[in-house]
């Protein structure tokens, strides 16, 4: 019989008292401190039910507590419902965080442990906890202990799928051009090698991509860059023949996975570059003393700047989601007001037309269906229990993406499906007007996203609303469809903007139980203007698909908003109606009609 979430809590108290544990803290993330992460790695959902891609559950033995961000507020909710965790709301004024939280429950016990599994967690992350309850309340950190292993007695395991080659047709740029480039950029940050952790950033280097983690093509792994070689450790039998001959072509050794900490207590250099705050606590304590240079990793940044061939590739895929989104598009509405649709159905249509599309791969997450007030959870996916059906009313907001071969796309669309109430037409057309104002920005080279942040808020700001989520992210190629280490965001993220990264524009604004509203496009950044003030950056707009006119209120459009919306629509026709269907070609030349 399957356990309850309370039964789970206290099984682990019973494990947390025969090993000398106060509290245990279980955070979202795997071995390399992944966004999402494979079924192995999900401890967090296993002992506390909450399925969202961000939080921190922490355990003692007496309470339990779960902080996650604003997109999950509601969903963790209704998660947590009947369990004994309390929801701490991060961010919201008055929520202590896991350190304050710990020292106030731990204040009564007499010589409190706090545990956590050194493996799932970053240096600095161990290091700040550490730090920080011991000044607390004298609370001693242990990192040597992982109580799954002995209560998550169906645990899934390491995942074992193939490697597959990612051709340099749509890499753009050679595994050896790629490691030469690394090491140019360790010597000026006093190191002579590198420890690859993060599982997208090895596939870049690569050039190879896997299935290990859902919607995201990656495999698990770890690249090890010492002075005179590169060391793959996975295990082998994930390496196709083909795969094998590759990297053996390259002078690229393959070591079995769970060697990693071996192959870093014998590293042959005299520094290895460490980013504390992204390799895991265990293997960074494996390095000799004096051997770790802390700093940032080269390689996001290098990925995040998209060469050529992946700018193209970019294109290439936005043309085909383009075409399969202005099919579903077209389908929508009849096919709601005729009845039976679901928001489950939605998804499953628009999944089958986006597979009907050349190298489609799989989506890039899973797909977001929120009809009216489903529409305001940020990160709401329909379940058979929540299944709501779709009536010719209201509106429905869709946030998809799919993996092709040449590239990764994600956008959303908010759809009036009939009647709305004119306080759905005002949000929905101050989220336009933060989409294309952002659209529309210009800035300098070098300027980071939180510096521009405010052009999409500024005209919801104006009339007192707000949204807690970032405004944009970078998208992988190929690869996973949340990629940093640019962000636009509230929140201060320095790593500045550069011409050829990718990154979304997607505002949108929530009302708890009634409706949300989100619209989204995939952006390049692309150089603008020189002038004597120094190189400007803006933006082209990769994704292709009609943005809804219906809910829009003209008059609150400037005559530069409504220019660009116009604009965007032309190049929308322009583009996909050669590809269309005459009954599309004119549905989409009704729906990207001049406003």
């Amino acid at each position: 019989m399957k356990q309850t979430i309370n039964e789970r809590i206290e099984n682990l108290r019973e494990w947390m008292r025969a090993n000398g544990f106060s509290a245990f803290v279980f955070p979202s993330s795997d071995p390399h401190n992944s966004e999402y992460v494979a079924d192995h790695w999900k401890s967090r959902e296993w002992i506390s039910g909450f399925t969202g891609s961000a939080g921190t559950a922490v355990v003692t033995l007496d309470r339990a507590a779960l902080w996650t961000d604003s997109r999950y507020f509601i969903a963790a909710a209704e998660q947590l419902a009947g369990t004994e965790y309390r929801l701490m709301k991060l961010r919201v004024e008055g929520t202590p965080t896991v350190c304050e939280w710990l020292a106030d429950e731990l204040a009564a016990y007499e010589k409190p442990v706090v545990g956590l599994d050194g493996n799932v967690n970053s240096f600095a992350e161990v290091a700040v906890l550490t730090q920080e309850l011991a000044t607390r309340g004298n609370i001693r950190v242990r990192t040597d202990a992982d109580p799954m292993a002995t209560l998550w007695t169906d645990r899934p395991a390491i995942p074992g799928h193939k490697v597959c080659l990612h051709p340099l047709k749509y890499a753009g740029e050679t595994t050896a051009s790629k490691i030469s480039r690394i090491r140019k950029s360790l010597a000026v940050r006093g190191a002579d090698g590198l420890l690859v952790t993060a599982l997208d950033e090895i596939a870049w280097v690569l050039n190879l991509r896997g299935s290990d983690v859902h919607c995201n093509p990656v495999f698990v792994s770890y690249l090890l860059i010492t002075p005179g070689n590169v060391t793959l450790y996975i295990n082998k039998e994930k390496l196709p023949e083909e795969v094998g001959h590759c990297l053996a072509a390259g002078n690229i050794a393959v070591e079995p996975y769970g060697a990693v900490a071996v192959g870093l207590e014998h590293y042959p250099g005299r520094h290895l570059l460490v980013d504390d705050s992204t390799t895991n606590h265990t293997l960074v304590s494996a390095l000799q003393r004096g051997k770790a240079v802390f700093g940032e990793s080269p390689v996001p940044g290098m990925k995040a700047v998209k060469n050529r061939v992946e700018q193209d590739g970019f294109r290439a895929v936005m043309l085909r989601d383009g075409i399969a989104m202005v099919k579903f598009l077209a389908w929508l509405k009849p096919a709601v007001e005729a009845g039976g649709q679901t928001e489950m159905s939605l998804d499953r249509r628009l999944t089958a037309l986006r597979a009907e599309q050349p190298l489609f791969k799989g989506i890039s997450f899973d797909t977001i269906v929120g009809y009216e007030a489903h529409g305001a959870i940020v990160h709401y996916e329909a379940t058979p229990e929540t299944d709501a059906p779709i009536e010719p009313h209201g509106l429905v907001l869709i946030d998809s993406g799919a993996q092709y071969e040449d590239g990764t796309t994600d956008i959303t669309r908010t759809v009036a499906l009939g009647r709305l109430t004119e306080e759905q037409r005002r949000i929905y057309t101050l989220v336009l007007k933060g989409h294309i104002q952002l659209a529309l920005c210009r800035f300098p080279s070098g300027a980071c996203g939180s510096q521009i942040d405010a052009i999409a808020r500024e005209p919801m700001w104006r009339e007192g609303y707000n949204y807690l989520h970032g405004t944009g992210h970078g998208v992988g190629s190929y690869l996973n469809v949340h990629e940093g280490p640019h962000q636009i965001r509230m929140e201060w993220r320095p790593a500045p903007l550069r011409a050829g990264m990718t990154v979304t524009d997607e505002p949108g604004l929530y009302l708890e139980g009634k409706f949300g509203v989100r619209i989204e496009n995939t952006l390049l950044i692309v150089p603008a203007v020189t002038t004597d003030f120094g190189e400007f950056l803006g933006f082209e707009t990769l994704t292709l698909a009609p943005i809804d006119t219906t809910p829009v209120l003209p008059d609150m459009l400037t005559a530069e908003e409504r220019q660009w919306l116009n604009s965007y629509h032309r190049r929308v026709r322009e583009t996909l109606s050669p590809h269309l269907s005459a009954a599309e070609a004119a549905w989409l030349k009704a729906a990207a009609r001049p406003l």
